[in-house]
């Protein structure tokens, strides 16, 4: 089974891509926030992630959370929103019954409360490592409580680890993964590091080809293709440095092994601006 792939962006953050590169420029660029729409002839429109939405802005208006705008500051227009996005497409935010959670960061969980119809995958130890998170605790970990919407628990289908099956060498150095509907379209491995549970998704697409969305796992193409670490200063707001470098060097292994297979960091001004 093939699905169509769309890569979009709900807004972006501005941060110095000192910060992106440990040799980049003291500079502010834009980090956008990319989601992915997955449309499969069964199961119908499928996100990865969701990126910004107005959501964000109030669950920082009061301290600690408003931390969070300042440290990366945020711009979005209305139209830029996920379910706004795939309205213009003719899909309605009813339509979406999937939403495939890499990691539970602001930038990527603002929409979830805008599909009320769909359920939340996600590796079931990276909502456990926020679930109970509050103030700067919350912070530290990048989650904003007040974006889960009200009924989660009853929508939320976490994976679970006995889920895992082997993979095969065309997925190397990754071994192990979920595929997610029982068709080879989508194949979830995880990332952590960044943060727990990060999950990355391999997609079977139309075009007789593959893509590999990779999250947090690196923040930019030139990082995986030139074997680069974002500036070690970002070992302070990640979960696991030793992890993240571990999950790092398996994207940029893939990479070698798999050089036709587009790869997705979720921020790559690169790749947006495509």
């Amino acid at each position: 089974m093939k699905v169509k792939l769309s890569w979009l962006a709900a807004g972006y953050c501005t941060q110095s891509e000192h910060m992106l590169f440990g040799d980049g420029a003291r500079k502010t660029i834009q980090f956008p926030a990319g989601f992915a729409l997955i449309e499969h002839a069964t199961h119908g429109p499928i996100l990865f992630d969701t990126g910004y939405s107005e959501r964000f802005f109030t669950a920082t208006q009061r301290f600690p959370y408003n931390l969070y705008r300042y440290m990366t500051p945020v711009y979005l227009r209305p139209t830029e929103t996920a379910a706004q996005q795939l309205a213009a497409r003719g899909i309605a935010a009813t339509d979406v019954r999937m939403v495939i959670v890499s990691h539970f960061h602001a930038d990527h969980v603002c929409g979830l409360a805008d599909f009320p119809n769909a359920r939340y995958l996600y590796f079931a130890d990276a909502y456990d490592s926020v679930e109970h998170r509050r103030g700067l605790n919350a912070l530290r970990a990048g989650f904003l409580p007040g974006l889960m919407p009200h009924d989660f628990a009853a929508r939320a289908q976490p994976l679970s680890p006995d889920r895992m099956q082997p993979l095969t060498d065309e997925y190397a150095p990754f071994d192990r993964g979920v595929d997610l509907l029982d068709d080879g379209s989508l194949i979830a491995v995880p990332i952590p590091g960044h943060a727990a549970g990060q999950m990355a998704l391999f997609v079977q697409t139309d075009n007789g080809g593959r893509a590999f969305l990779v999250a947090d796992g690196c923040w930019h193409s030139r990082a995986y293709r030139e074997n680069i670490l974002p500036n070690p200063i970002v070992r302070l707001i990640f979960h696991n440095w030793r992890e993240y470098v571990v999950s790092f060097e398996q994207i940029c292994q893939f990479h070698r092994n798999q050089p036709q297979v587009q790869i997705f960091p979720s921020h790559c001004s690169e790749i947006w601006a495509k």
